[in-house]
Order: C-alpha cells, then sequence, then structure tokens
C-alpha cells in the first residue's frame, strides 16, 4: 500500500517535470518553423504550407528520437518519491497505531475476557454439579442406612410380637389343658362315684337272682367296694 501510495504521488508530482525537460524547445522550434521568413513575407500560401507541414514532421521526428521515462525511474523525481514515501508510511503507522492496533487490541482484550469468564462459569458450574451429586449420594446413602434401620427394627418388633403370641398362645392352651385335666379328673371322680352305685345295684341284683334270696344292702356294699379297691390296687 506505502509502494503504491508513493507510485501514484511521484507519477502526479514528476510528470509534467519530466514532460516538460525532455522538450523544452519544442513549442519555440515549432512556431519558428512554422513563422515564414520576413523576406518571403509576400509569397503566397502555397509556399508556406509545405514550409510549415516539414517543419511540424521534422519536430515530431526530434521528439520520437529521444527516449522517455517511467516518472518512478526516473532519477530527476527521486526526492519527490521519497518525500511521498515517507508522508505514506507516516500516514500508514499513524493510522495503524491509533485506529486499527487499538481496535484489534479491545477485540483481543474482550475476547479474552470473553473466554475467561467462559471458562470461570463453566468451573462454577462444575463444582455446584459436583456439590450436587456429591449431595445426592450423601441422601441416597442415609436414605439406604435409615431403610436399613426401619427393616431392622420393624423385623425385630415383628419376632418380639410373634414370640409374644406364641407364648401368649402356649399359656392359654396350658390353662386350657389344665382346666380340662381337672374337667376330666372330676368327672371321672364323679364317674367313679356313679359306677360303685351301679355295681352295688347290678352285684344285689346277680345275688337275688342266684340264690333266690335278697342279701343285705351293707354285705353288697362291702363286697363292691373290696372288688374296687383291689382292681385300683393291681
Amino acid at each position: 500500500m506505502t509502494v503504491a501510495l508513493a507510485m501514484t504521488g511521484a507519477a502526479l508530482w514528476g510528470a509534467p517535470l519530466s514532460a516538460a525537460s525532455d522538450h523544452p524547445t519544442a513549442p519555440a522550434a515549432v512556431v519558428a518553423q512554422a513563422a515564414p521568413p520576413a523576406g518571403t513575407a509576400g509569397q503566397g500560401t502555397h509556399e508556406a504550407a509545405p514550409a510549415a507541414h516539414g517543419a511540424a514532421a521534422g519536430a515530431a521526428e526530434e521528439g520520437h528520437g529521444k527516449k522517455s521515462h517511467f516518472p518512478p525511474f526516473d532519477a530527476t523525481t527521486f526526492a519527490s518519491q521519497l518525500l511521498w514515501l515517507v508522508l505514506s508510511f507516516g500516514l500508514l503507522y499513524l493510522l495503524m497505531s491509533r485506529v486499527a492496533l487499538p481496535r484489534i487490541g479491545r477485540i483481543l482484550e474482550e475476547r479474552h475476557d470473553r473466554i475467561a469468564d467462559d471458562l470461570e462459569e463453566a468451573a462454577k458450574h462444575k463444582a455446584e454439579s459436583e456439590a450436587a451429586q456429591a449431595s445426592y449420594e450423601k441422601a441416597l446413602a442415609e436414605a439406604r442406612a435409615k431403610a436399613n434401620a426401619i427393616a431392622g427394627e420393624t423385623r425385630n418388633r415383628l419376632a418380639a410380637d410373634s414370640e409374644a403370641n406364641r407364648k401368649s398362645l402356649e399359656a392359654g392352651l396350658a390353662a386350657k389343658l389344665a382346666t380340662a385335666e381337672q374337667s376330666i379328673a372330676s368327672t371321672k371322680t364323679e364317674a367313679l362315684t356313679h359306677v360303685r352305685g351301679i355295681a352295688v345295684d347290678a352285684t344285689h341284683a346277680i345275688v337275688s337272682t342266684l340264690i333266690g334270696t335278697s342279701p343285705a344292702q351293707a354285705d353288697v356294699e362291702q363286697a363292691v367296694d373290696g372288688a374296687l379297691v383291689k382292681k385300683d390296687a393291681a
């Protein structure tokens, strides 16, 4: 960009100078050759026209004979080229240092700050997620421990209730069994008393039938009691 500006300035600055230096006397020579001599002023226009045409052709041939220079390569315009180069470089440096570079610096700083903020926010979210996961695991462990404790307490309570119910049932059954045994014993005793009376009546009837006479009630009872004692002893 600097080189292009320098070349453009040099071309604008040095082109008129080089054109004037290449043909310093061209207009004068053309005018001099085109003007008729004083001594032939009275001649006709037919003689002046070929002379002017020849002068113009000679001037054109003289101009084409000299070599023209490209303005940036012309030694006479080096000073202006260097001046425009310094001015262009200075303007470019001023533009870059005051406008472009500060903007680029601000953009880079903003991007750096944004990236730092994003990283900080990501680290914050990561810490929050880790804390939430740790809290969840802790709550889960506490819930498991509480569930195990409740299960153990329930199992122990059910076992105790079952044992108490079993003992209560066994005690009830034992009481009922004792009551039944007492009832059976009393019934047996009562039945035995009835058996003695029945045996006495039966013995009295049998003896009366066998011997034809009714034996004494006391003798029959004594005989029945003796038989019952012998049976109990056996």
